[in-house]
């Protein structure tokens, strides 16, 4: 594989984009073995990365969320599924 940004450095689209290259790059069947390894150890990083700025992405929203009256409430948001398995 090509040198890579840290996923840290990535904002939530460029790993959601590379994120789906390596699935379709993967699902090709295309791939030596070690480059295959490669891009699943990469997919899950990325896929870590996303899930857990979407969790946190959620809980701001929760907080944000305002009733009827305007009065600040919080409303729990469904938790994202911060699992590590990369479901292709």
């Amino acid at each position: 594989m090509a040198e890579q940004k840290p996923v840290s450095e990535l904002s939530y689209k460029e790993a959601s984009q590379e994120l789906e290259r390596i699935i379709r790059a993967l699902e090709s069947g295309d791939m030596e073995l070690e480059e295959s390894l490669e891009s699943y150890t990469r997919g899950v990083e990325l896929l870590r990365s996303l899930r857990e700025r979407l969790a946190d992405a959620e809980q701001k929203v929760s907080v944000l969320m305002k009733d009827v009256d305007g009065n600040d409430t919080l409303v729990d948001a469904a938790p994202a599924d911060t699992s590590d398995e990369l479901k292709l």
